[in-house]
Order: C-alpha cells, then sequence, then structure tokens
C-alpha cells in the first residue's frame, strides 16, 4: 500500500468481509471432509426415524380413522330356526369406503348389542374378511348363540315396537395396505335399522264365525294383514295373541308357522273365542255390531319350544282393530236359513 494514501471506508468493509466469507468455507470444507460420516449418520438417522414414524404412527392412526369413517348398512338379515338359546343368521350387509386407500380386513369376531348397552352384547358373530374397496358387500350364514337372554329381549321389543334401532358391531382385526406392516384396528361401528314399528297397519281383514268348532278348537277362521318395513325375515313359528274387549279376555288368535317377511304378509289366523260373551257385548253396549278389539301377544313356539325372547317382545306389543261381529253374524244366520 502506498504511503498516505487512504481508501473509503466502504471497501475496506467488503474486503473484510470477503476475507470472513473465505474464512468460513475453508473451515466449513474442512469440517465436512473430517466429519463427513458424522452427518451422514444424522441424515440416515433423521430419514429412519421419518419413516418408521410414518409406518408405526402415522400409517395406523390413517388406518384407524378410514375404519371409523366407512359405512354399514344392513340390506337384508334372515333369522330362523330358532332355539331358546340360538338362531341361524344369514345377512347381506353393504360396506362404503370413501377413501383413496382400500385396505384388506382379516375375518373378526364381533359382538352385536343395542346402542346404549354395548357392555352387554345379546351375540357373537364371525364377520368374513373383506377387500375394502369403495363398496364392498359381506356375507354371513351361521348358527348364532345367545349371549345375554335379557340383552337379547330388548334388542327384539325394540325391533318390533319401535320405527328403528340403533345397534353397534364392535371387534377387533388385521388390516393390510399397500406395503405397510400388518396394523391392527378397532372396528366399532353404529348402525341404524328399520324396525316393525310396533306392527302399525296390522288388521284383521276378512273372519267368519263357526257356530261350530273345527276339530283344533277353532270357531272363529280369518286372515290378518302385518305390514313389515324392515329388511328382516323373521321365523317365529305358532304364534299365539290374546284377544281382549274392555279388558274382558275373550279368547285366543293363533298364526301358525309365522315367518315375517319384508313388506305385506298376508297371514290366515285360526281364533277360539267365547261366543257366549261376544253375543253379550254385542247385544248389550255395542248394539251396531262393531267390536272394539285389542290384541296382544302371548306366545311363540318352535318345534314345540317356547322362543322368551319373541315372547317377552310380543307382549310388550297392543293391537286394536275393530270387528264387524254383527255382519259375521248375519253370514251365519244366513247360512242357516239356507
Amino acid at each position: 500500500m502506498e504511503e498516505g494514501k487512504t481508501f473509503p471506508l466502504s471497501h475496506v468493509e467488503e474486503v473484510g468481509n470477503r476475507g470472513a466469507q473465505s474464512s468460513f468455507r475453508t473451515k466449513l470444507k474442512t469440517h465436512l471432509r473430517k466429519w463427513w460420516w458424522l452427518h451422514l449418520v444424522f441424515f440416515v438417522a433423521s430419514t429412519l426415524i421419518g419413516v418408521l414414524c410414518l409406518i408405526y404412527v402415522a400409517f395406523p392412526k390413517i388406518s384407524q380413522d378410514g375404519v371409523n369413517d366407512s359405512g354399514l348398512e344392513i340390506q337384508s338379515l334372515t333369522l330362523s330356526n330358532p332355539s331358546p338359546n340360538s338362531f341361524h343368521l344369514e345377512q347381506d350387509a353393504l360396506l362404503t369406503n370413501h377413501n383413496k386407500y382400500h385396505p384388506r380386513l382379516d375375518a373378526f369376531n364381533a359382538s352385536l348389542s343395542v346402542a346404549g348397552s354395548e357392555d352387554k352384547p345379546y351375540a357373537y358373530i364371525e364377520l368374513p374378511a373383506v377387500h375394502a374397496t369403495e363398496t364392498a358387500t359381506t356375507h354371513i350364514d351361521q348358527d348364532v348363540q345367545i349371549a345375554d337372554m335379557d340383552a337379547f329381549i330388548d334388542y327384539n321389543t325394540q325391533l318390533l315396537t319401535k320405527e328403528s334401532v340403533e345397534m353397534v358391531v364392535k371387534g377387533r382385526t388385521k388390516l393390510h395396505g399397500m406395503r405397510f406392516p400388518v396394523t391392527t384396528v378397532d372396528y366399532n361401528k353404529k348402525l341404524r335399522m328399520k324396525g316393525l314399528n310396533g306392527l302399525s297397519g296390522f288388521n284383521v281383514t276378512s273372519f267368519s264365525i263357526k257356530l261350530i268348532p273345527e276339530p283344533d278348537g277353532a270357531n272363529m277362521i280369518g286372515t290378518i294383514y302385518i305390514p313389515n318395513p324392515s329388511v328382516l325375515t323373521i321365523t317365529m313359528g305358532n304364534v299365539t295373541f290374546n284377544n281382549y274387549v274392555e279388558d274382558d279376555f275373550i279368547g285366543t288368535t293363533t298364526l301358525f308357522d309365522l315367518v315375517l317377511k319384508p313388506g305385506n304378509n298376508t297371514l290366515p289366523m285360526r281364533s277360539t273365542v267365547n261366543q257366549t260373551l261376544v253375543l253379550q257385548k254385542v247385544s248389550g253396549t255395542y248394539k251396531d255390531g262393531m267390536l272394539p278389539v285389542d290384541i296382544v301377544g302371548n306366545s311363540s313356539v318352535y318345534n314345540g319350544q317356547h322362543l322368551e325372547y319373541f315372547e317377552k317382545a310380543l307382549q310388550s306389543n297392543r293391537q286394536h282393530v275393530v270387528l264387524n261381529v254383527g255382519a259375521a253374524l248375519a253370514a251365519v244366520s244366513g247360512e242357516g236359513m239356507n
């Protein structure tokens, strides 16, 4: 540098900065040459931790969320071959999955319960393996043991008397997805099924009076109409109802080999009634011949065995019909004159 020559302060700072930057780069290169392996280990470890978090934390959560968001709809349910402690179940259900992720679920044992009573399952069933595409169907065809009689009575009572019933299907299974490890998920699904709505619309559509009882004791023969708005087909055996007029017991009505199917059911009925008491009612309070009758379930017998879970449900439900007894009696009188 020439003696006495001066430079601007900014030029001095720029030269200083360049020197500092050059020194930093030199130190950085020296550090990397010496400790490159440590940085590599840190990078690999960080990547591994991220992958492990994805596999063992994020993927199970994503899987569980996907199961929680899926839908389940029972499309048909047939209960047949009932016994006091078991029944045969055949069921078709639709599984919906709105996620892009379409895993496979292993078969698993699931509990069935009424919503609000998940701690008291009325039965356990084996749900089949399924590939959870956007829509998938499952089919069940198996014998089922009743696990809790009180819970099953409650289920059937709600099914008979309510417009709909909310039930819970619960279990645990393995989920297989893409190339991730198999993960365990909880299946806890609430679904709402249409019920029989108290047999609303129940009616005696026709009947005739027999002055001389038939061999089985029946002295009133006719047909009963029972609508079934649900997807249920239920085998109930021989179902007997008690008939009342003003709380006075007038006799019983039996539906033999009752199988209640979805839609409209028109069924033959056979009744044994106290004709003397009926004539007293018609001659007294109901001179117009229109007799109001309350019908209450009494028994359900299949293969000679009483089915308590149906009987309790039937006994909780009361139907009311008005019978044109006057017209039926006139028809009997006409037959006698002929």
